[in-house]
């Protein structure tokens, strides 16, 4: 079955993550395997935002995030917990929001054009499970309304993992 993604670049930053997420809701389906929705996720973003390069989930395992789905170049296949953004996202359980990747202590260069990025932890049952991490070959790409949807995005989707059962590790 084919499915599809009505993307309108008319609209706000507000209203073009709202549209994203009201088809998501129809989109992902709780009776489909987690790494087909979470790849369709990641699709789904790449495909509604120019200003994206790289958009992916790494999965926690242990003290290691592991590469998952995700649209782009090819990248870092696991991170250390609490190294780069995506570790320090798991470590603090919070969003993270870098305007200048060359200015972020400790960051991991996937990709060396990537310019600013952020990272937004889902949890399942309060614990995170992976992390959604978005790059841009732009500076300051990224703000707290991209933050917000991405976290109300990210939420969603954790009703999925605690839903099923699963393992994608």
């Amino acid at each position: 079955m084919a499915e599809s993604l009505f993307v309108d670049k008319s609209l706000t930053l507000d209203e073009q993550y709202e549209n994203l997420l009201k088809q998501l809701k129809s989109l992902l389906v709780k009776e489909d395997n987690l790494l087909s929705n979470f790849s369709n996720f990641v699709a789904a973003i790449k495909q509604t935002f120019t200003k994206i390069s790289w958009v992916g989930f790494y999965f926690l395992d242990g003290d290691h995030l592991y590469l998952g789905p995700f649209q782009g170049k090819i990248s870092c296949t696991n991170i250390a917990l609490g190294k780069g953004v995506c570790g320090k996202s798991v470590k603090d359980k919070k969003t993270i929001i870098v305007p200048d990747v060359s200015k972020f202590e400790g960051h991991i260069a996937c990709d060396s054009d990537t310019k600013s990025e952020i990272v937004v932890p889902v949890f399942k049952e309060k614990e995170v499970f992976a992390v959604l991490d978005i790059d841009s070959l732009e500076y300051n790409s990224f703000d707290e309304t991209d933050a917000k949807h991405l976290g109300n995005m990210c939420n969603f989707l954790s009703t999925f993992i605690s839903n099923n059962t699963t393992k994608i590790l």
